[in-house]
């Protein structure tokens, strides 16, 4: 049975693996007084060339292992997710906890800052192919026009935490090139693992494009729905986060510290349905 919404609850946040943690240090430097508890699905990243069913899948399981933990709010970290599933979501969750997640966010601040109306897209195929971005955009800008690039590779190898390296450099100018030609003035980072390489994608870009990401657009939507539900907790105090991954929690550890720039402590496992062959099966009692 999910616990009554209370202010002393944490915010929950889900992500495909430790994309989302760029999320959720916006989220900590914002409202450091909150307490939140995340998890990545790491067993089954990446996120970006799954169905849209599996993916709905996907959310609906993760935010049911964090409510069953007690939290007062889901933050979906995870643009793939979002953009598959988050109907679904919030129809499944209705009556239970409220839902911020990313794509809107991004969209209405890419709409604010575009100064030609021609706004680039940076996202995994799932999110290009799902048409999210184009309907956000739509709904707040209808004259703006979106140059989407699907980048299947990109966050593989930003999760795989190497070194950055000449593979990097090359994909990142490979991705970047059609936007140049788009002649757009925005881009949105539709993952949350592209932050980590911002000045890449700046250099690629140009300095005069702006660079539009979800982690400062969510904390303000956060702050905003948990002052309008009454679930804020008091400023003064030191909230704290706590971690869960579906995946090895050693790997997790170690990979997450460099993408939140804050030491993550212990993280446990949690058992999640696993995919054979692209079927998703029962986890064994």
């Amino acid at each position: 049975m999910t616990e009554p919404l209370r202010p002393e609850l944490p915010i929950a946040v889900f992500d495909s693996g430790v994309g989302g943690l760029t999320v959720l240090h916006e989220c900590l430097v914002s409202l450091p007084h909150e307490d939140f508890l995340y998890l990545g699905d790491t067993a089954r990243f990446p996120y970006g060339e799954r169905s849209a069913r599996e993916l709905r899948d996907f959310a609906l399981e993760l935010a049911d292992i964090l409510l069953a933990h007690g939290s007062k709010l889901l933050i979906v970290a995870c643009n793939s997710a979002t953009a598959a599933a988050l109907p679904a979501l919030r129809e499944h969750l209705a009556g239970r906890v409220g839902v911020v997640a990313v794509v809107a966010p991004e969209s209405r601040l890419a709409a604010q800052v575009t100064r030609n109306g021609r706004v680039g897209l940076l996202a995994t195929p799932a999110t290009v192919a799902s048409g999210a971005y184009d309907r956000a955009l739509a709904a707040v800008a209808p004259d703006a026009t979106l140059e989407s690039v699907p980048a299947p590779d990109l966050a593989p190898l930003i999760q795989a935490g190497h070194e950055v390296d000449e593979r990097v450099v090359e994909l990142v100018e490979r991705l970047c090139a059609p936007l140049r030609a788009a002649e757009v003035d925005t881009v949105i980072l539709g993952c949350t693992h592209y932050p980590l390489v911002r000045p890449m994608l700046q250099r690629a870009l140009g300095r005069r494009v702006e660079i539009v990401s979800s982690g400062a657009a969510i904390a303000e939507e956060v702050e905003r729905s948990l002052a309008d539900g009454g679930l804020a907790r008091p400023e003064g105090r030191r909230g704290g986060y706590r971690f869960l991954c579906s995946g090895d929690p050693e790997a997790f550890r170690a990979l997450g510290t460099r993408f939140l720039q804050l030491p993550l402590g212990e993280v446990r496992h949690v058992g999640v349905a696993p995919v054979v062959d692209g079927i998703e099966r029962p986890v064994a009692a």
